[in-house]
């Protein structure tokens, strides 16, 4: 079973750019992070895009989605920007495809030696072997169904939405 890795940016991605002292893309860091872990399922790695998820618009998340429509995978890895990756793991998942898809990202950049993006990659790998069709997110050594997650700004994490509170039934 071969997976598809759908590259699209977000901090997994970025580099720090010594001139100008600031964060920003070159190329993946997916083959190197794939060699490092000696990572043995067969996988088929596609370049969507390189973009800050800050920065994704429309036309990009219907990109993300043809590529998962055209793929001959049926398990996909997406790597995407931790902070409107539920919009587009919504996206995906409104659109019903008989795929696995698990999108995953880095609160931390993968050059650096604090990054949680080699644990967020090899749990989302595992998890799209294991669960049945569907749109998931996987952050934080946590599964998600996409339409049951954000992610949590004041603490850096991805968490279940809770449920919305029952009516009181007063008019």
């Amino acid at each position: 079973m071969t997976i598809r890795i759908i590259i699209t940016g977000g901090t997994f991605d970025k580099a720090y750019d010594e001139i100008r002292g600031s964060l920003t893309f070159r190329d993946t860091h997916l083959p190197e992070i794939l060699k490092f872990v000696r990572c043995t399922v067969p996988i088929e790695l596609e370049l969507n895009q390189l973009i800050d998820s800050l920065d994704m618009q429309t036309a990009n998340r219907l990109s993300i989605l043809e590529s998962c429509r055209r793929a001959t995978e049926e398990r996909i890895v997406i790597t995407h920007g931790t902070d409107t990756m539920a919009e587009t793991a919504e996206v995906l998942g409104g659109a019903g495809l008989a795929k696995t898809i698990v999108m995953t990202g880095a609160m931390v950049p993968y050059v650096f030696s604090n990054s949680d993006a080699v644990f967020n990659l090899g749990c989302a790998l595992m998890a799209v072997q294991l669960v049945p069709r569907g749109v998931y997110i996987a952050m934080n050594g946590r599964l998600f169904a996409w339409d049951r997650v954000r992610k949590n700004r004041e603490l850096g994490v991805f968490e279940e939405k809770k449920n919305p509170s029952p009516s009181s039934g007063a008019d």
